[in-house]
């Protein structure tokens, strides 16, 4: 419990729009937040930026970072000198999959949570409109929460870990609505996997294309500034 009185949820905070929505969500439900924001060495350094402002604007009663470089391993355009594709969306896992990114993630954020008593985690992952990554299936996140509550003294002694992915189902343009919704000023987050040397997001890769169309189809305007050399979504 927090010190005022509220249950605390741990939040996996990229800083992306997805998982501000699903901090957002999990304040709302009347958690008290512990973020966490992994620094693993990616190319889209913005979103660590991101995360620290939306810990701060969503009162976060703890944020961490922690860094884990994963540009050691490789294997990903997100960690490697490797081009970002922006070919648009297609069918195959695509290149700036990071190599069991959230199993690793939830594994560490697992851990964050059980050294502060919680047994709640909230995660933005979304099985509709994205890019086809692996570890953002249902399927994941149920194997992996029941993974959780065996190996671990509080899933144990204290009930099972909770793994709420509270965007898993939603298109993007649901998770552009319950921004709108929840008052999140969007700008504040940042998907894109390339920035422009100018600092605004790229508008082509898979991120900013699944973001652009998504606010494109709920009728709503993104906080976020995109270049206007880039085609509408």
């Amino acid at each position: 419990m927090a010190e005022t009185g509220e249950p605390v949820a741990v939040v996996l905070l990229s800083g992306g729009l997805d998982s501000m929505v699903s901090a957002a969500l999990a304040r709302e439900q009347g958690f008290a937040l512990h973020a966490l924001t992994i620094d693993y060495g990616q190319r889209h350094r913005r979103e660590l930026d991101a995360a620290r402002r939306i810990a701060a604007e969503l009162g976060a009663a703890r944020h961490v970072e922690l860094a884990l470089d994963l540009r050691k391993f490789g294997g990903s355009a997100l960690t490697d000198d490797v081009d970002v594709p922006k070919e648009g969306v297609g069918e195959a896992i695509p290149v700036t999959y990071v190599p069991a990114r959230n199993l690793v993630f939830l594994s560490l954020t697992t851990a964050f949570a059980e050294s502060g008593g919680a047994r709640d985690i909230f995660i933005g992952v979304n099985a509709l409109d994205y890019s086809g990554y692996p570890d953002c299936r249902p399927e994941f996140i149920t194997s992996f929460a029941h993974t959780a509550s065996l190996g671990t003294k509080i899933g144990v002694e204290d009930g099972p870990i909770v793994i709420h992915a509270p965007l898993q189902y939603m298109s993007k343009a649901d998770i552009a609505r319950e921004a709108d919704r929840l008052g999140l000023d969007t700008g504040m987050s940042w998907s894109c996997y390339d920035p422009r040397a100018d600092g605004l997001p790229c508008g082509a890769c898979d991120s900013c294309r699944l973001r652009r169309k998504g606010f494109a189809e709920a009728g709503l305007e993104d906080g976020l500034r995109y270049p206007y050399d880039i085609p509408p979504a």
